[in-house]
């Protein structure tokens, strides 16, 4: 794929205002400036923070001026976005305890000789009440009090702190004083991505472009979060990291191929229908990413010897006749739950695998064989076998 086009549409979900005016000057041999923010409001990034990286990355490889801001001086306030209610205030010690591995996890993706690293704190916390008010002065409060997040909370008879409103304004002076072209962030920082490019206009009279990343779901089909207990953390063992990636269902797989690899589309659009193989290659190549070739093996080896072959060789067998019973059909010869109606529910909630293969569907023919592996819970399994 042409370059350029690769950088305006994998990782992309949204450009704005157009993609054909960021094309015609990235094409045009200019170079631009950019950046994305991310606010130390823990100590482990996950793979979901990786996206945007992998696209400054792709910007720095072809010459541009790349900046990764470390939100020192956002994090003050706490980003409102997507949020039911405010953030706790961090304090100073947090702040500087949470980014003291970053340099480490972030340097696994982005090449830090080519993509320059800042804190905004250097800029926002000398900001004198004059230099606020005439930032403040650009946007306004209706316009922030209209974000969605902040209407949800409204409609609830919830609160919306003050301090909050001024979130928008400090990530969008990080584009004044960076003076860039372009800013990247996930699809829920739109609002305040915006706001700064209505302050790069009026500010410093000149556009800005804005690139949303999509966001990955993390292991239990859910949003990607440190909240949810469902991420898979930069950090991670080499045995976690594949681990937990071999647990994201079948669905995912191209995505995560697509977001978080440098996996040619090419050969992610012409898979083989093999979710088993290729959610180990998936997990191969997240994990080499952080432990290298060596850990990676490791780690596929300490896998499908603890779970794909150890965890088989003392569980009960079970004979059935119909080597091609549709899913429930097969749990209900199996002995699987007391009730139909609780054996619908196992299929429909990811429940049941066969030989790691999630079944979701009730009426899907499946083809057996004796000593294939049926999971029907977390750690119940049943091997079976075809009466003759």
């Amino acid at each position: 794929m042409d370059p350029i086009q690769e950088l305006l549409t994998r990782r992309v979900q949204t450009i704005l205002p157009d993609k054909d005016s960021l094309e015609a000057k990235l094409r045009s041999g200019d170079k631009i400036r950019l950046y994305q923010g991310f606010d130390p409001t823990g100590s482990r990034l996950h793979l979901g923070h990786t996206i945007g990286m992998r696209n400054l990355q792709s910007f720095a490889e072809q010459g541009h001026t790349v900046f990764a801001i470390f939100g020192t001086g956002t994090v003050l306030v706490g980003d409102p976005s997507e949020r039911d209610t405010g953030r706790k205030l961090i304090t100073e010690e947090e702040i500087q305890a949470n980014l003291e591995t970053w340099k480490d996890q972030v340097g696994k993706i982005m090449d830090l000789e080519r993509i320059k690293i800042v804190f905004n704190g250097d800029w926002l916390v000398p900001l004198t009440l004059k230099d606020i008010i005439k930032i403040a002065s650009n946007i306004s409060s209706v316009q922030l009090f209209k974000r969605d997040s902040f209407q949800k909370r409204l409609d609830k008879g919830q609160t919306v702190w003050f301090h909050e409103t001024m979130y928008p304004l400090l990530q969008g002076y990080d584009s004044v004083h960076l003076d860039v072209d372009l800013e990247i962030g996930g699809n829920d920082q739109t609002f305040n991505m915006l706001v700064g490019r209505e302050l790069q206009k009026k500010m410093n009279n000149r556009d800005k472009w804005v690139l949303t990343n999509p966001m990955i779901l993390g292991t239990d089909g859910n949003q990607m979060s440190k909240t949810s207990g469902n991420c898979i953390f930069l950090d991670d063992s080499a045995e976690d990291m594949y681990g937990k990636t071999m647990a994201i269902s079948d669905e995912q797989i191209k995505p995560y191929m697509q977001l978080l690899t440098n996996i040619p589309m090419a050969e992610i659009d012409s898979l083989p229908p093999d979710p088993l193989n290729n959610k180990k290659r998936l997990a191969f190549e997240i994990t080499k990413q952080f432990h290298g070739e060596s850990g990676a093996s490791k780690a596929q080896n300490f896998f499908e010897t603890t779970f794909q072959s150890k965890k088989f060789t003392d569980i009960p067998e079970q004979s059935i006749t119909n080597a091609n019973p549709t899913a429930l059909s097969l749990l209900t010869e199996l002995g699987v739950s007391q009730s139909n109606a609780d054996r619908k529910r196992l299929i429909r909630d990811g429940a049941i695998s066969v030989n790691d293969q999630k079944i979701t569907d009730l009426n899907q023919p499946l083809s057996l064989k004796t000593g294939d592996i049926i999971k029907t819970g977390k750690h119940s399994y049943i091997k079976i076998s075809l009466k003759d």
